[in-house]
């Protein structure tokens, strides 16, 4: 008797389990009972007769078998996803989901603007962000896992193309109390006093800080680091509990501005921007609700005072 055929909600549910590497915490993505998850690994693990996830407590990390099966597994997925949107396409719908790995802080603020607009003109396509550092984004738009990378930095591939996003602003800001509130300007050497807190080593705004420094012959090492920390918003509230003074993208430091708790201090000579770009997979199959978001995209005017710069081609 012929085995019976796997269930493709099964091969979602081994997926998001693969991505969250913890049942209860793909339960919740799924809105579904950590028992409930358990119980669908288990059938596919008797299904395949093997092993599929080796547990350490509540961590979950994949077998050989495993990592076999994934990207055969999202395969299977994103073709029928598409099998259902192409049927969805010749009826004259837009409909889909996708998803869209973010690295950059200011994208966290500007994609749900942006894609909130974009369901308006089309309700029925659903898109997801996920919040990952820059390389982890590249390696999944490269494999196909994503359908779109939000980065600051270009990263040459043969599959990737580009577009400019956006351009974001980095700017200095200070606890509220601070002598440089009643200043309003400080002068670059300035900077070389004030307990300064940064972002971690592959973050874009501390290369745009780097790059600004160095032109003012100034140097990482030359300052006062009180800390540093792996985002915008831990940033601007350490600041705002007086740790030290940060440069950050304007939009992660908006809420504190707009409340008061933090100020906006301009540098003589720095102005520092940082180019923010969209890029797709042209190897994959670009579905109707695919192109229609990436050309939303291009279209769009984004609210910042800042003009969109011109399309990148791909490498």
């Amino acid at each position: 008797m012929p085995r019976d055929l796997l269930n493709l909600n099964d091969l979602v549910i081994f997926l998001v389990a693969c991505e969250t590497r913890n049942f209860s915490q793909a339960g919740r993505q799924l809105h579904l009972s950590q028992p409930a998850i358990s119980q669908t690994i288990f059938n596919l693990e008797k299904h395949f007769g093997a092993k599929l996830f080796l547990r350490h407590g509540r961590s979950i990390h994949l077998t050989e078998i495993g990592q076999a099966l994934r990207p055969m597994a999202l395969e299977l997925v994103s073709a029928a996803r598409r099998l259902e949107e192409s049927v969805s396409s010749l009826r004259g719908e837009v409909v889909g989901e996708f998803d869209i790995g973010c690295s950059t802080a200011s994208g966290k603020y500007l994609l749900p603007s942006l894609i909130a607009r974009f369901r308006h003109k089309y309700p029925l396509v659903r898109a997801n962000v996920l919040v990952d550092n820059r390389n982890s984004i590249i390696q999944k738009l490269v494999s196909g896992e994503i359908a779109f990378g939000v980065s600051s930095r270009l990263v040459k591939h043969r599959d990737l193309e580009y577009r400019g996003f956006f351009v974001d602003e980095v700017i200095l800001i200070a606890p509220v109390g601070h002598p440089w509130k009643n200043i309003g300007q400080v002068y670059p050497d300035d900077l070389l006093v004030e307990p300064m807190i940064l972002r971690e080593e592959s973050a874009g705004t501390r290369d745009v800080l780097q790059k600004g420094l160095l032109e003012q012959d100034i140097s990482f090492d030359m300052l006062n680091v009180a800390m540093v920390l792996g985002n915008a918003e831990a940033i601007e509230m350490a600041v705002e509990e007086g740790i030290g003074v940060a440069f950050i993208s304007r939009l992660a430091a908006a809420r504190g501005l707009e409340s008061g708790r933090a100020v906006e201090v301009k540098v003589e000579g720095m102005k520092l921007h940082q180019k923010i770009f969209i890029a797709r997979n042209q190897r994959f199959p670009a579905t109707r609700a695919l192109m229609e978001f990436w050309n939303f995209v291009h279209r769009s005017e984004v609210d910042l005072g800042q003009q969109m710069f011109d399309p990148v081609p791909g490498d």
